[in-house]
């Protein structure tokens, strides 16, 4: 499944990189290893001018990622910036949710249960004089994941719920954090 989803990458971004391509590329080598064993000692044997500690991160990702959670990845609750239904977006709310470098932020009713998140999109719409509260501006739409979900599975949901934010349970079916399609792009591409 993963697999999937980096063809849709690759496919995506591929064209874009063409004007970087070497117009004569090197020819393929004579060797090829026909094991995960051999390729693992290949890269291990290859010199770091050729690749780099960070190509040898991003191999071992991508290597790992059938073992890799939610969890692993996740901003736990903690770290999270709430906003309550009533909320009003006035200039010191919203300056609170732009310092705090996150896009999406979900609003909260009395009860700290989730109502819906709101976007940084829908708050760019917004004037400062407005004095609107944050449930008019709210996304209904909340998608989850548990905490001991597969990156693989949270992929599989991604391409269901055509969405890129998702809250994250723990096995109480409490909030236990967030997570977000660039979560998982850092973790594969950085």
């Amino acid at each position: 499944m993963w697999y999937q989803f980096l063809k849709k990458i690759v496919k995506f971004i591929d064209p874009k990189l063409e004007k970087y391509r070497d117009k004569n590329p090197t020819p393929k080598p004579k060797y090829a290893p026909k094991t995960l064993e051999e390729f693992i000692d290949v890269i291990r044997r290859t010199p770091k001018s050729i690749l780099s500690t960070r190509d040898r991160d991003r191999i071992a990702a991508i290597m790992n990622f059938d073992n890799r959670t939610v969890k692993e990845l996740m901003i736990p609750k903690s770290q999270m910036v709430f906003v309550n239904h009533k909320e009003i977006l006035g200039p010191l709310t919203l300056d609170k949710l732009y310092k705090s470098g996150f896009t999406n932020f979900p609003v909260v009713d009395d009860h700290n249960k989730v109502k819906g998140i709101i976007h940084t999109e829908a708050l760019n719409t917004l004037e400062i004089k407005h004095t609107d509260r944050a449930e008019k501006y709210l996304d209904k739409n909340v998608y989850y994941l548990h905490i001991n979900d597969s990156l693989e599975h949270a992929i599989t949901e991604i391409e269901h719920n055509q969405s890129y934010y998702f809250l994250v349970l723990d096995d109480h079916d409490s909030l236990a954090g967030f997570f977000t399609i660039q979560m998982l792009l850092d973790y594969l591409l950085n």
